[in-house]
């Protein structure tokens, strides 16, 4: 699983960001949440192949999350695309792009899958699944959790020796549960196996004020990408403007425990995003800005447990 920041801007582009997006890659298959003006530009410039993209979320009708949209669907169909494409996100959406595609007079090669967001749980997908939660912004909007499915425990390879299991199909039935009988016994699948291990969660929190739901639908998550349009001596615009600051954002994560925060959505008016970085890392320390076209790889938990660098 991989994130890669295609806009990190806040409202405007600038030299340096591009407006909001960002695509979640998880086993070959690429999800994109929102998808701003020139979000076509991002992608050819990014590693993320614009042909796997499945599903899009769009978090909310404000255009610097959406105007990308439409130009982006229209192009995969003159591309050739015949694969299904799901696009989700806040009633209104579906009157919008019927608009734009009527007047256009755009047709599509590939079946478009259109669904205005009314439950928790918005896709389940091969391997993982979508939920949102209502965010507190000027508008409707929505985060979402990218949530894996959980894994089989680990196989103690060890321990099948003990028993004089030979390798071979009964450890792969093993791992997947099942008790076997070898010899004139019956192994149970708990005596090799360990407890079922958790699927990562990433989570996006863009655009909001500070709010409850937004801990809520962060909380363990392995990465939190979270809204940070403001540094804190501009907390009374922000929340009159339904936005975060980055020690607001810094706050959620501390308060739901997640294992590491990128900040986005960040203002032009922030040539150097420092102020917003040493700010939040005051509250939460494992917190970096994002830039367009980072990329992070999201590891399992046991490799991080071990050594390895969650970022």
């Amino acid at each position: 699983m991989r994130i890669v920041f295609l806009g990190t801007s806040a409202g405007l582009p600038s030299r340096q960001r591009n407006v909001a997006s960002v695509a979640v890659i998880l086993d070959g298959q690429v999800l994109l949440f929102d998808c701003g003006e020139g979000t076509q530009q991002q992608l050819l410039r990014s590693s993320v192949r614009t042909g796997a993209i499945e599903a899009i979320f769009i978090t909310h009708l404000h255009g610097d999350h959406l105007y990308g949209l439409p130009g982006l669907l229209a192009s995969a169909s003159l591309s050739g695309r015949e694969a299904p494409l799901a696009v989700y996100g806040p009633p209104g959406l579906r009157d919008y792009l019927a608009n734009v595609i009527r007047t256009t007079h755009v047709g599509f090669t590939y079946e478009m899958e259109m669904f205005e967001i009314d439950r928790d749980e918005v896709r389940r997908g091969d391997g993982y699944r979508i939920v949102a939660a209502p965010l507190d912004h000027t508008t409707l909007c929505f985060g979402f959790a990218v949530i894996e499915d959980d894994r089989s425990g680990a196989f103690n390879i060890d321990r099948a020796r003990e028993l004089a299991i030979p390798p071979g199909p009964l450890y792969g039935r093993l791992q997947r549960g099942e008790d076997v009988v070898f010899g004139d016994r019956t192994i149970r699948s708990s005596e090799v196996v360990g407890p079922r291990r958790s699927g990562r969660r990433i989570v996006y929190c863009t655009d909001t004020r500070p709010c409850r739901r937004a801990v809520d639908l962060a909380r363990g998550a392995d990465v939190l990408i979270h809204e940070a349009t403001y540094t804190s001596d501009l907390a009374r615009e922000a929340s009159e403007r339904g936005h975060a600051t980055a020690e607001d954002a810094a706050g959620i994560a501390a308060d739901a425990g997640v294992g590491r925060l990128i900040l986005t959505h960040i203002s032009p008016r922030y040539l150097d995003v420092e102020p917003l970085v040493t700010e939040a890392r005051r509250v939460f320390a494992r917190t970096d800005a994002a830039e367009d076209f980072m990329e992070i790889p999201i590891h399992h938990r046991e490799h991080r447990e071990h050594g390895e660098k969650p970022l």
